[in-house]
């Protein structure tokens, strides 16, 4: 039994080590609005910079449904969607730096509205960690620098 004990112990530290290591930052804009306006405007945020849209996730939508499945209907965004994208440029720059930052790609924004504010949009994403070597750090914070710039250039054309 102490064995166990102690192998748990010795999960559980690994666990939160490794899950501080790798946490990063979320940021997480608002602006009065309609979700529809709002999401046309970052998807025209990325694919402007020449970026493609690799996947839409119907977040909201997945929740509404399998709710009843999981015995919990509780309404969390009135919509809520995520845009999956990536750069050749950026990522291979990321990837060439460390090949473990494979994980930070794709880059993801997510927008969505929740019940009790309905006239509001919120926009958010991921910051890398900007870790590892000095190439990593560099080529990470051009992806974040990229982030950044996609949802300022969104929100600016509200």
């Amino acid at each position: 039994m102490k064995r166990m004990m102690k192998s748990l112990v010795v999960v559980a530290t690994f666990s939160l080590v490794c899950g501080y290591a790798q946490a990063s930052d979320q940021v997480v804009h608002s602006v009065k609005g309609k979700f529809s306006d709002v999401k046309e405007n970052v998807e025209m945020a990325i694919t402007d910079r020449g970026l493609v849209i690799n996947n839409v996730s119907y977040i909201g939508n997945m929740l509404d449904r399998t709710g009843k499945a999981v015995g919990d209907t509780t309404k969390i965004y009135l919509k809520a969607e995520t845009f999956e994208f990536c750069s050749a440029v950026y990522s291979r720059g990321m990837m060439k730096a460390d090949p473990k930052n494979i994980v930070y790609c794709p880059y993801t924004i997510a927008v969505y509205v929740l019940p009790r504010e309905p006239k509001k949009v919120y926009v958010a994403y991921r910051r890398p960690p900007i870790e590892g070597s000095a190439k990593s750090r560099v080529a990470l914070k051009k992806v974040d620098t990229l982030m950044a710039e996609i949802v300022q250039n969104a929100l600016s054309m509200h």
